[in-house]
């Protein structure tokens, strides 16, 4: 794991900002998630199918893709959930320590 220091005249202010700043993001993200797994699961209803079941069948062309059906939102949609999921888990791993010296 790849280690972050920061050097500075007030290292308690600048841990509290940044871990201020990674909650906030954290929570962001987390609201992103519920949202584009909310998203997610009206295309599933709609169109009676899971997102895994819908993204396997388009790409072995099982489905045949029509522009008046919103198969671009959806794979959008999927794809964005796991970029946010990715990025959640990242920051997630952050951990702040103190250098004893």
């Amino acid at each position: 794991m790849a280690e972050l220091k920061i050097k500075c005249e007030q290292p308690e202010f600048i841990r509290h900002l940044f871990q201020d700043a990674l909650r906030e993001r954290i929570e962001s993200l987390e609201k992103g998630i519920q949202r584009t797994q909310e998203r997610l699961q009206e295309f599933e209803t709609k169109y009676e199918l899971s997102t895994f079941e819908f993204l396997r069948m388009f790409a072995n062309d099982e489905i045949q893709h029509r522009l008046d059906m919103d198969f671009d939102e959806w794979i959008g949609e999927s794809r964005m959930l796991r970029t946010l999921q990715d990025k959640l888990y990242l920051l997630k791993g952050v951990e702040f320590f103190d250098e004893i010296n």
